[in-house]
């Protein structure tokens, strides 16, 4: 059993700290929201520290799940960062999707005192985090993951390192800009089986069975179909993981057409006041088009 520090309590964060406790670990949690953090305190019996420091001081591992490049940063660097507060042979992993470019930067900066660097985005939202479920996609030496595998396994169904620092969040941007082109493409087949006056919940279930299903398909069409999106990741983050990636993809010199597509698609359901709904909402689009209230 390890002696952890989390950062960032969240949807995702809190049930994987959680996850952490139950498994045996001695677990202290940090979140800028401190009443959240006394919140989970409360619930799983760990402790709650005032600042990203006292909560990684003497921690073995330190793992974080924030927004996005600054919150990184910020709970990383400065006086009261994690890194402030941890010792030589420690390891950091974070479990945020951010940039290559943010993670490398930490990681070396990390690597200066001493510090171990495991950048580890998951995938499999809110229900993955709370079920322990979760997909996550790592960068990092292979010692530093090693170490940190089987921590991470409290929360997991399957870790795989994929190369040195940042190969995790390259892996991460696969993951969003294949999650996209699906969800894209389930709103066009459904919108067109409704406007062909077949039962689209039939449909999606048999199509489902067949080469045109995928994950997507088989847990949102009905939820699609019936106007719920309150299933946890929001557009509003998508949005942010596809800038990430389509800034990548022009660093690699590589053209993302469906993905920046897509993207603009994501901007016109924010427009239609749906940053807070899940990513499948992109099928109000065409309900919108259609003249229907959304």
């Amino acid at each position: 059993m390890a002696k952890l520090a989390f950062l960032g309590l969240g949807v995702m964060g809190y049930p994987m700290a959680g996850h952490l406790k139950a498994a045996g670990h001695e677990v202290t949690v940090y979140n800028r929201t401190a009443a959240k953090a006394e919140a989970w305190a409360a619930e799983h019996g760990g402790s709650h520290a005032a600042t990203p420091r006292e909560a990684a001081a003497g921690a073995d591992f330190v793992m974080a799940c924030v927004g996005n490049d600054d919150d990184l940063r910020s709970v990383v660097l400065g006086e009261d960062g994690a890194l402030a507060g941890m010792s030589e042979g420690a390891v950091f992993v974070d479990h945020t999707t951010v940039s290559a470019i943010v993670t490398r930067e930490l990681a070396a900066i990390a690597a200066e005192g001493g510090v171990g660097w495991v950048d580890a985005p998951v995938s499999g939202g809110q229900a993955g985090a709370e079920n322990g479920q979760l997909a996550i996609m790592c960068g990092g030496a292979e010692a530093h993951f090693a170490a940190a595998e089987p921590v991470i396994a409290a929360y997991s169904k399957v870790t795989e390192r994929f190369g040195d620092v940042g190969a995790g969040q390259i892996t991460k941007m696969v993951n969003q800009i294949c999650i996209v082109g699906a969800i894209q493409s389930i709103s066009e087949g459904l919108w067109f089986a409704r406007t062909a006056g077949l039962d689209a919940k039939k449909v999606a279930k048999l199509v489902s069975q067949g080469a045109g299903g995928s994950w997507q398909l088989a847990n949102r069409a009905d939820t699609m179909i019936d106007n719920h999106f309150n299933h946890g990741f929001a557009v509003d983050w998508m949005r942010k993981d596809l800038g990430i990636a389509l800034e990548q993809g022009k660093e690699m010199g590589l053209s993302l057409p469906v993905t920046a597509l897509v993207d603009q698609f994501y901007a016109e359901v924010q427009q239609l006041g749906g940053g807070r709904w899940d990513t499948s909402s992109l099928i109000q689009r065409f309900r919108r088009m259609n003249g229907e209230e959304v």
